[in-house]
């Protein structure tokens, strides 16, 4: 389980889940990316190589990892275009 405030996310261990071809993914929403985004930095959690924090198109600005399984976790929040 992954605490912070008051989200818990909890993650399962499946031993048969081939890591290759999972295609999981999970978008989580925050009012402050860029304190979460250094607080990632600072506990050296590895960011996805194309998961910088970078501002989107869409009006979000976002950073991603992946966990061990490669389920794609992707952090945003809006911002005011």
């Amino acid at each position: 389980m992954v605490k912070k405030d008051n989200i818990v996310i909890h993650f399962f261990s499946h031993k048969t889940l081939d890591v290759l071809t999972n295609d999981g993914q999970v978008y989580i929403r925050t009012n402050n990316i860029d304190a979460l985004y250094q607080q990632m930095i600072d506990n050296q959690v590895t960011i996805h190589p194309n998961g910088n924090l970078t501002l989107k198109p869409w009006g979000q600005k976002e950073f991603a990892l992946l966990d061990p399984d490669n389920n794609l976790l992707t952090f945003g929040q809006s911002i005011e275009m």
